[in-house]
């Protein structure tokens, strides 16, 4: 299911982790997986080949080409035909890029999951690998924390011809690039939401805590992103898109300067945190509405004070709390 709210599963949707301490009587987790892929001709044989050698498959695979043009499909009917698990669904759209195209195409395909018995539901990029314990491993830390509801591993790029773990991962923040949700956490959160801007991993994980689940990523399990996100053609407009996503969740003003301050260092210096508050700026004279509900903009802006209280030494309290607004930065 792609938007739990569409669709009853069967099982009621719960707003918190009550009740999951109960110990397991039914047969070993399962779970099932998502990926959207728009042209990715170059990693995407490599990705499914690192999901068929899991030592846990997923009970099943939906992959949807997004409006691709390439031999994308090709390769994707290819394993199809191979393997029952896995669901090719292929969505035609307009050209152009749509930050929220990418659930939507999930969810145009959200048919093929029907009839899946699971435990977790997943996303999982189409240009990644991992090692092939990754999801077992995934699935134990749900079983030892009743109260986890979303989690992940650490994303590593290619950092002078070698992976390394990106400095923006943080425990905190769980990536949507592979990770599991758990099923009574996904419904409660109404699933994946479709956004302007994107930065469904974002809300999805700061709706979980708002709703009372803990979530976490594990630097111990690499995730291996072959195309890093922001080359040199779309900087800007990347940077500038997530100045307005930041606004479009409701972020206070002072938590942007501080969150655009902090990126000043990284390269290329200085322009890429003053395009991302270029955009901020952009909505904020606009006046443009918030994207979220009203409920989560003030959970949003009660982390955000929270983790300002803490970087600035005025609070005993941790900075555990948020990804606290787009889904590919953070604060230090």
């Amino acid at each position: 299911m792609i938007d739990a709210t569409e669709k009853s599963t069967g099982k009621a949707a719960v707003s918190t982790p009550a009740g999951a301490e109960h110990p397991r009587t039914h047969p070993p987790a399962s779970y099932v997986l998502m990926t959207a892929a728009h042209n990715e001709e170059a990693d995407i044989e490599r990705t499914i080949q690192s999901i068929v050698a899991q030592t846990v498959r997923p009970e099943r695979w939906l992959i949807a080409s997004d409006n691709s043009t390439d031999r994308t499909d090709e390769i994707i009917q290819k394993y199809a035909n191979q393997y029952s698990f896995i669901r090719f669904h292929r969505v035609d759209r307009q050209e152009g890029r749509d930050f929220a195209s990418k659930v939507l195409a999930l969810r145009a395909g959200q048919h093929l999951l029907d009839g899946a018995t699971y435990d977790f539901i997943g996303n999982f990029d189409a240009d990644l690998s991992v090692a092939p314990t990754y999801f077992e491993d995934l699935m134990r830390q749900f079983e030892q924390n009743p109260r986890l509801g979303l989690t992940g591993g650490f994303v590593y790029e290619k950092q002078n011809g070698e992976f390394a773990s990106r400095k923006v991962n943080q425990v905190y923040s769980v990536s949507h690039a592979a990770q599991l949700v758990r099923r009574e956490c996904y419904e409660a959160i109404g699933g994946y939401a479709v956004l302007k801007y994107g930065g469904e991993d974002w809300h999805a994980q700061t709706s979980a805590r708002m709703k009372g689940w803990e979530v976490y990523a594990t630097p111990e399990l690499p995730i291996y992103h072959y195309r890093p996100t922001g080359g040199a053609t779309n900087f800007v407009r990347s940077s500038f898109r997530l100045g307005k996503l930041d606004y479009s969740f409701g972020t206070y003003p002072s938590f942007q300067l501080i969150k655009c301050a902090s990126r000043l260092h990284k390269k290329p210096f200085l322009l890429g945190a003053i395009i991302r508050m270029a955009g901020f700026l952009d909505s904020y004279i606009r006046r443009e509405p918030f994207l979220l509900s009203p409920e989560l903009v003030a959970h949003l802006r009660q982390e955000q004070q929270e983790r300002m209280r803490a970087l600035f030494g005025r609070s005993g309290g941790t900075a555990s709390a948020s990804h606290s607004s787009g889904s590919k930065s953070d604060l230090p």
